[in-house]
C-alpha cells in the first residue's frame, strides 16, 4: 500500500485519471506524446555539441530529463490541486519571481549569454534559471483572477495590478528578450479580450505594446539587424543571416520523408541547433511529414484546449484555460516562424523540445493548469443573493387562501 502511495506522486501511477472528462485525458496524454518526443529530439539535435564541448554527448539529453522529472513532479501536483488553491497563492510566487527576474541586472547575480542577461546562477554557474520563463504560469493565473472579476475589482485594484503586469513586461525587456515580452503581452491581452473588457481598451493596449516594439527595435541596432537579414537573409548568409540560412537549408534538406533520425547534416553548421532552432533539425530528419505531424500535434492540443474554454462555466477558469492554451500553442507557432524564416529570428524556445530546465518547468506547470482546468470545466457559477433578496426570502410569507384560513381557524 505505501509503494503504491509514493508511485502516486508520478502522473503515470495516476489511478484518479479514469474519473476524469475525456478532454483532461486527451490532454494529459498529449502532453507526455510532446514531452517525450521532444526529448527524442533534442537527444539527436544536442548530440555533436555536447560531445565536441564536453566530450558526453549525452549531456544535455541528461539535464534535460533531469528537468522532465522534477517537471512532471510538478505537473502532477497541478492537476490534483483546486484551481482556487493556485489563485490563493499565485500573488506570492509572481512577486518573489519579479523580484528574480530583476535582480538578474544586479552584478554578481545574473549571468549573461549572447548580450542576454536572462539567468540567474544558483550554486554553480551550470543551474541556471530564468525568471522570465518562470513568470508565465503565475502571469496566467493572476490575469485570469484580475479580468475574470473584472467588474467586481475595484480601480484601485485594477490599476495596481495592470501596473504588476507592466512591471513584470518591463523587466522582460531590459533583459532584453522582446520575444518572450511579446509572448507574455499576446497571453494577457488575449486573457483580456477573452474576458470581454471594453474594445477601446483592448485596441488601446495593442497600439501601446506596438509603440513600444518598435522603440525597442530603434533604440538596439542588433534587433533592428535581424529584422532586416529576415527579409533577406542570402545577402549577408556570413553574417546576420547566417542563422536563417541553416536554418531553412535544414528544413530543405529534409525533402518530404527526411534524412532519418540522427542523421541530420546541418546540425552541425547550425547555431543553437537544440534550443532556437531544433525545429530546423526535427524537419531535416522527419521531412514534411514530420513537420506536418508536429503541427498537427500543436493544433489538436489548441483545439482540444479552446473545447475546454468554451465548456467552462466559472469565467475565472475560463480564462485560465485560455491563457494557458494561447501560450502553449503561440510559443510553438512563433518558434516554427522564425525557423522558416516567416518571422525575424529571435531567442524564443519550442515548448517541450528545445532544451532549458525553466522553460521544460514552465510548459509543464501550464500543461497542469490546462488540465486542471479541463477536470473543473463542469463546476457550476455560484450566484450569490443580493442581501435585500435574502430579506425578502426571510419576510414574504405565502399568501393564505380562504380555504386554508378556514383550516386554521
Amino acid at each position: 500500500m505505501k509503494l503504491i502511495q509514493i508511485l502516486q506522486v508520478f502522473p503515470f501511477f495516476d489511478r484518479t485519471v479514469d474519473k476524469w472528462a475525456t478532454e483532461a485525458r486527451l490532454l494529459r496524454w498529449l502532453t507526455f506524446l510532446w514531452l517525450f518526443a521532444g526529448l527524442a529530439v533534442l537527444f539527436s539535435a544536442s548530440y555533436p555539441v555536447a560531445d565536441i564541448a564536453f566530450k558526453d554527448g549525452t549531456l544535455y539529453f541528461k539535464y534535460q530529463l533531469a528537468w522532465a522529472a522534477i517537471g512532471l513532479l510538478i505537473f502532477n501536483a497541478i492537476v490534483h490541486t483546486p484551481l482556487r488553491v493556485m489563485l490563493k497563492i499565485s500573488p506570492i510566487f509572481l512577486f518573489i519571481i519579479l523580484a528574480m527576474l530583476y535582480a538578474t541586472h544586479i552584478p554578481g547575480l545574473g549571468t549573461t549569454r549572447n548580450a542576454a542577461t536572462r539567468w540567474l546562477s544558483v550554486g554553480s554557474s551550470s543551474f541556471l534559471l530564468q525568471p522570465s520563463e518562470l513568470i508565465k504560469p503565475f502571469l496566467i493565473l493572476q490575469a485570469a483572477q484580475l479580468f475574470g472579476n473584472w467588474n467586481r475589482t475595484h480601480w484601485k485594484a485594477r490599476v495596481g495590478w495592470i501596473l504588476v503586469f507592466m512591471l513584470a513586461l518591463g523587466g522582460i525587456l531590459m533583459q532584453p528578450s522582446l520575444s518572450v515580452t511579446a509572448l507574455c503581452g499576446i497571453t494577457l491581452w488575449l486573457i483580456a479580450l477573452g474576458a470581454g473588457l471594453p474594445s477601446l481598451q483592448l485596441f488601446g493596449t495593442a497600439a501601446l505594446g506596438t509603440c513600444v516594439a518598435i522603440a525597442s527595435v530603434s533604440f538596439r541596432e542588433y534587433q533592428r539587424r535581424r529584422i532586416m537579414s529576415f527579409l533577406d537573409p542570402w545577402q549577408d548568409q556570413a553574417g546576420d543571416g547566417y542563422q536563417l540560412v541553416q536554418s531553412l537549408m535544414a528544413i530543405g534538406s529534409g525533402g518530404l520523408w527526411g534524412t532519418g533520425f540522427g542523421l541530420s547534416q546541418q546540425k552541425l553548421f547550425l547555431p543553437i541547433q537544440y534550443t532556437d532552432f531544433i525545429f530546423a533539425v526535427f524537419a531535416e530528419e522527419f521531412g514534411l511529414f514530420g513537420g506536418i505531424c508536429l503541427l498537427s500535434l500543436v493544433m489538436i492540443y489548441g483545439t482540444i484546449g479552446l473545447a475546454v474554454t468554451y465548456k467552462c462555466k466559472d469565467p475565472v477558469i475560463r480564462l485560465i484555460a485560455l491563457g494557458s492554451t494561447s501560450l502553449i500553442v503561440v510559443q510553438a507557432i512563433l518558434n516554427v516562424g522564425v525557423a522558416t524564416g516567416v518571422l525575424p529570428t529571435t531567442g524564443l524556445p519550442f515548448p517541450f523540445l528545445s532544451y532549458g530546465g525553466s522553460s521544460t518547468l514552465s510548459c509543464l506547470f501550464i500543461a497542469g493548469l490546462l488540465i486542471r482546468s479541463a477536470r473543473e470545466m463542469s463546476a457550476a457559477d455560484v450566484i450569490p443573493f443580493a442581501r435585500s433578496d435574502r430579506k425578502d426570502l426571510k419576510t414574504k410569507q405565502p399568501e393564505k387562501t380562504p380555504a386554508l384560513r378556514r383550516r386554521l381557524s
